[in-house]
């Protein structure tokens, strides 16, 4: 989420005085919105020593099923809560519900902080 940094205005309406410009904390991005596609990764700087690899799309999910993982191909996105568009865009999010070769998964891991795909498989109902 990008920072819009402080309001212009007081809460009676009255304007703030301008007092210096914005600090590197206070830097946002545009989110990376993670499609179904071939593997394309992009790694930033963040906060400290760090780096943090953002997955722009992905087809593979790493999927749990009880005690076992297996690697499983996406192949589209059946629901996603964070937004009903991204469902028609194939965009992957936390809580995204993706179509697999192993059967309908849950997304647990944020493939635009971490650049991986980590799921649940559901029962299908």
């Amino acid at each position: 989420m990008k920072d819009q940094g402080r309001s212009k205005r007081k809460r009676t309406g009255g304007r703030l005085k301008h007092f210096r410009n914005k600090k590197r904390y206070q830097l946002g991005r545009e989110p990376a919105e993670t499609t179904v596609g071939e593997p394309r990764l992009q790694t930033i700087d963040s906060r400290g020593n760090e780096k943090k690899i953002r997955a722009l799309s992905t087809n593979v999910a790493q999927v749990a099923d009880g005690e076992e993982t297996k690697e499983a191909t996406i192949e589209n996105v059946v629901d996603n809560p964070a937004n009903i568009n991204y469902i028609r865009r194939n965009i992957i999010t936390k809580g995204a519900l993706i179509e697999t070769d192993l059967g309908n998964a849950r997304v647990t891991s944020r493939p635009g902080q971490n650049g991986q795909v980590n799921a649940v498989l559901v029962d299908d109902e």
